[in-house]
């Protein structure tokens, strides 16, 4: 495992491969929650462009068939009795049906994720109601109800005020667990409400505001603690060393004779306001940190989860990468990290954001092609997520993902502006297959002005004919109306010449890429371990 690092591909082969046991500090994973939706990832585009850029990112609904069935055999087999017991007993429960193969599918990857976990780490697995009583069922018999810590609930929303027959929803579920009990953890504290410190803070002296505390130990049967203080004989908190000395600071004090005496607590001595399970004031992504993806968390969220069970140096690893957020609060507090997706598009997206926030960033893609070799097995074995991987050669949004059949002509989309209150559009065309002619460069042309675009690109694994580029300079040019310079109206890229750096695209855009992508904001990585309030 090579940390620092993206892996494109399913996370349970790359677990198994390239991820060595006990090597991880910190797992967090949001998979799918099997809600039967698909999710768009909306890209960054121009007023009146969005529902044309619209791709399905993944399907979020699982069913019963020969992969769920294989992954069932292969839990059954394994060598954790518990959760072979249990998937067959869930299976005598739920049946074959969607339920059953979504978490047979988790299950499996539970096992490998308890695997790759140090005994001082720990898991945090982000669902919601739809199967989180299940998950918990799962992550018992994978990691020991005694390693179960917290289910913490995060109040993600603001509720919804349609009618419904049913109370509105507006929370998710993170079950946090450990591989053993010696784990790392540190208690995270929140700034206090103004209110609470006004009101328990009311009195002050010259060292400050104070509340005065009980000493006073709820246990009346500790007599080693039991002993007379000022007059006072009662079962105390502390030694009777220790609250000699406190007294002697001036942090113990007395009524009057005969009173219980109490503890002066300085609000600058405080932590904050204790964590607890309920996390109410992290609320949902907005504003410049938004980046379209339908199921993004907040950065605040990760850096909590973070802080609170990782050191610095740490490996986190995020199985589920999505778009990256756990990877990228990772990188900003000084940890280590892996992340894991099945998706170029994800992965190419990911890429970006990290490149995008962290200046001079360097980091590992692994199971992307490399070389012209790589382009073309991924093209054999799959051409759409091949479509996606060359869109992102030439930073372009992919157009309609999954839809098959037509596709009009275009395979990705760039949008560009070189004149104010203006965007202008480029679509590009990517051709896996082993034979390319003159007649689908004409074919582009014609796309060009049916879309009204100014440019278009034609991706081509295979080197283009002489024909091929005689066609596509009879295209003419683009003239900025602003910028100087022509611009070929028609250009013939190869993945070859992408992947060496010899070919890109040209055209002029003042929004530097800001109408086809959104850019996530500049971080910067922790120089040492940040206050957790």
């Amino acid at each position: 495992m090579t940390t620092n690092s993206l892996y494109f591909g399913d996370n349970l082969d790359i677990l198994r491969e390239h991820i060595k046991a006990e090597s991880v500090d910190l797992i967090y994973l949001d998979p799918p929650f099997n809600s039967a939706r698909d999710y768009n990832i909306l890209f960054a585009s121009p007023k009146g462009e969005q529902s044309e850029a619209q791709i399905v990112a993944f399907k979020d609904s699982w069913h019963w068939g020969m992969q769920a069935e294989r992954e069932f055999d292969e839990i059954v087999r394994c060598d954790n009795t518990h959760a072979a017991e249990m998937v067959q007993a869930l299976r005598r429960l739920l049946g074959e049906n969607d339920m059953m193969a979504y978490l047979v599918m988790m299950a499996n990857r539970l096992l490998e994720l308890h695997r790759v976990l140090k005994p001082t780490g720990s898991l945090y697995l982000h669902c919601d109601p739809t199967a989180s009583h299940y998950l918990k069922i799962v992550l018992d018999s994978i990691f020991g109800v005694q390693n179960y810590r917290n289910e913490i609930i995060w109040k993600r929303s603001n509720p919804k005020s349609h009618a419904s027959k049913n109370f509105p929803t507006c929370t998710d579920t993170l079950l946090r667990y450990s591989k053993t009990e010696d784990y790392c953890y540190r208690q995270p504290y929140e700034e206090h409400d103004r209110e609470y410190v006004e009101s328990a803070y009311r009195h002050s002296d010259e060292r400050g505001h104070y509340q005065l505390l009980p000493l006073l130990n709820p246990n009346d049967k500790r007599p080693n603690l039991t002993y007379e203080f000022l007059g006072v004989t009662r079962v105390w908190r502390w030694t009777k060393e220790r609250m000699e000395q406190a007294y002697r600071d001036g942090l113990v004090v007395q009524a009057k004779p005969g009173a219980v005496p109490r503890y002066k607590k300085y609000l600058q001595d405080s932590m904050g306001k204790t964590v607890t399970n309920c996390w109410t004031n992290i609320g949902q992504v907005a504003g410049n940190e938004s980046l379209g993806y339908p199921t993004q968390k907040p950065l605040a969220l990760l850096e909590r989860i973070i802080l609170a069970s990782s050191n610095e140096g740490d490996v986190i690893l995020d199985p589920f990468c999505g778009c990256g957020t756990a990877v990228c609060a990772a990188q900003k507090l000084g940890r280590k990290w892996v992340g894991i997706d099945i998706t170029h598009l994800a992965v190419a997206l990911i890429e970006k954001r990290l490149k995008d926030a962290f200046t001079g960033i360097a980091f590992d893609v692994h199971g992307t092609p490399k070389d012209i070799g790589g382009a073309r097995d991924l093209a054999t074995r799959d051409k759409y997520q091949f479509q996606w991987w060359a869109c992102s050669l030439v930073n372009a949004q992919p157009w309609q993902g999954r839809k098959k059949g037509a596709d009009g002509g275009i395979d990705g989309l760039i949008y560009f502006q070189d004149e104010l209150k203006a965007h202008k559009k480029i679509v590009v065309s990517v051709k896996g297959g082993n034979n390319v002619n003159v007649a689908m460069v004409r074919d582009l042309v014609g796309v060009l002005e049916r879309e009204k675009a100014e440019i278009g690109l034609f991706v081509t694994l295979m080197p283009p004919t002489s024909p091929m580029r005689t066609e596509a300079a009879k295209a003419g040019f683009y003239k900025s109306p602003t910028l100087s310079g022509d611009f070929p109206r028609l250009q013939i890229l190869t993945i070859e010449g992408l992947l060496e750096g010899n070919e890109y695209p040209v055209y002029p855009d003042l929004s530097r890429g800001g109408l086809t992508f959104k850019k996530a904001g500049q971080e910067e990585t922790a120089k040492e371990q940040n206050p957790l309030f």
